[in-house]
């Protein structure tokens, strides 16, 4: 893969890892019950905030030092497509005075997609596992 597109490639998968870690964090350190108990309000079961949560909070991290970038990324992109039809598709694209429109989401999905489909290895943890191809990066 061109050296150029693999750089890209990490600077992407870096800061969605950092996003999501952030919203993971922040669900935990906010009172996870307290998403569990709006999950609840809007027709969710309460419990699926914490895999959300724990899957933002791990998955940002396996992200950020490059392990299951794959898998990890269609996890992100599953809970972003939750996101998108079940809480903000009703307030639009640019939200509706109250509530957040889908547009962030909406970038979060394709940027997840995108690692979903291409990977991440540059600088990546997977790189170091046995078994695992070596990118090969052309200038």
């Amino acid at each position: 893969m061109n050296r150029n597109i693999e750089i890209g490639l990490l600077i992407t998968r870096l800061v969605l890892g950092i996003i999501f870690l952030v919203h993971g964090i922040v669900k935990f350190r906010d009172g996870i019950g307290n998403i569990s108990g709006w999950f609840d309000s809007i027709g969710i079961p309460g419990f699926a905030a914490y895999i959300v949560a724990i899957i933002e909070l791990v998955g940002g991290l396996a992200l950020i030092v490059g392990f299951g970038t794959r898998i990890v990324s269609i996890l992100l992109a599953i809970v972003m497509a939750g996101a998108i039809f079940k809480v903000k598709l009703a307030a639009g694209f640019l939200g509706n005075g109250q509530v957040a429109g889908y547009e962030l989401d909406l970038a979060l999905l394709a940027i997840a997609l995108l690692l979903a489909l291409s990977g991440s290895r540059l600088l990546a943890l997977d790189r170091a596992l046995p078994g695992s191809r070596s990118a090969t990066l052309n200038s």
